[in-house]
């Protein structure tokens, strides 16, 4: 599939992105990732857009009556069923002739890897004119954070507690970006809201598609991940600069790393600034450096 448009995404920055609100008055934690990247990826698609949430920390803090937090067209989906309503909203534009309309889904970590993973799968499969954007905390946060198929190895949770015969999770995260890359899907990215001009011409390459995109962007949670709420576009930077989250591409059946940082900062500092690794032993972290590695030796053929 080759459908992406590449040559008319202009530069968004913070001098030339909108000043219009399409996602506020919402009633997310203070440092929420995730409303972040909701309402930068709003600023991009505009009023003209149709946006479809599951359960998940952003419906229950957008759609609290009578204070709608969306400007736009939006509607709560079932759980496991985001891919299939962005699909069936995309056939109701086109029985009523609209034009010039995009359709989001927004979903998390819990309903994209692990409850929303078939219906994601069927609609890059039909390959309809949507946008699929995971916002991964990490965790299935606003039910009390319970362990996700893309939480990180060490991650204590309330299903995952750390303690003398456990490091936490003892899994790693489910590799999405190229889950979704191996539907040879026509664009699919990897962003962090630590690195927004990368993210916000990611959203604008995905709505000049043709076809479905994915997205999966690092969204921290200061409740779930034990931080203060000031440092999370900080946080999410240092995933990035560490090595445990990368910045990548997929079109034209080609994947493309984004950034190559020459060295990475020191993981042990991203991982004790959260409460949530606060309990790590040496040789927990060497784990996680070590998978880091693996990685990468793979990623940087891309």
């Amino acid at each position: 599939m080759t459908n992406v448009a590449n040559n008319s995404v202009k530069p968004l920055n913070a001098k030339t992105l909108t000043n219009e609100e399409f996602f506020y008055g919402h009633k997310a934690c203070g440092g929420c990732g995730g409303s972040l990247a909701v309402r930068l990826a709003m600023k991009v698609l505009g009023e003209r857009t149709f946006a479809a949430l599951p359960a998940g920390c952003m419906s229950a803090v957008g759609f609290i009556y009578p204070q709608m937090a969306f400007r736009n067209n939006a509607i709560i989906t079932p759980f496991a069923a985001t891919g299939a309503v962005l699909s069936g909203i995309r056939a109701g534009i086109k029985a009523l002739g609209l034009k010039d309309c995009n359709v989001v889904g927004f979903a998390g970590d819990g309903g994209t890897a692990d409850i929303g993973m078939q219906a994601l799968s069927g609609a890059i499969d039909r390959n309809e004119k949507v946008i699929y954007i995971c916002y991964d905390n990490e965790a299935y946060m606003n039910t009390g954070i319970q362990k996700s198929g893309l939480t990180p190895y060490g991650t204590k949770t309330t299903t995952s507690p750390a303690g003398k015969n456990f490091p936490g999770a003892t899994t790693m995260k489910k590799n999405m970006f190229e889950i979704a890359a191996a539907h040879d899907i026509p664009y699919a990215a990897t962003a962090s809201i630590g690195y927004p001009e990368d993210f916000l011409m990611k959203i604008k390459k995905a709505s000049e598609n043709d076809g479905t995109s994915y997205i999966h962007v690092m969204a921290p949670c200061p409740t779930g991940w034990g931080y203060t709420a000031d440092k999370t576009v900080e946080i999410a930077k240092e995933a990035v600069d560490c090595g445990l989250w990368y910045l990548a591409e997929y079109e034209n059946g080609e994947f493309k790393l984004n950034r190559r940082p020459k060295e990475f900062k020191p993981v042990e500092h991203y991982l004790k600034r959260q409460g949530r690794f606060k309990h790590l032993k040496d040789e927990d972290i060497e784990v996680i450096v070590k998978y880091r590695d693996y990685k990468w030796e793979r990623m940087n053929n891309w």
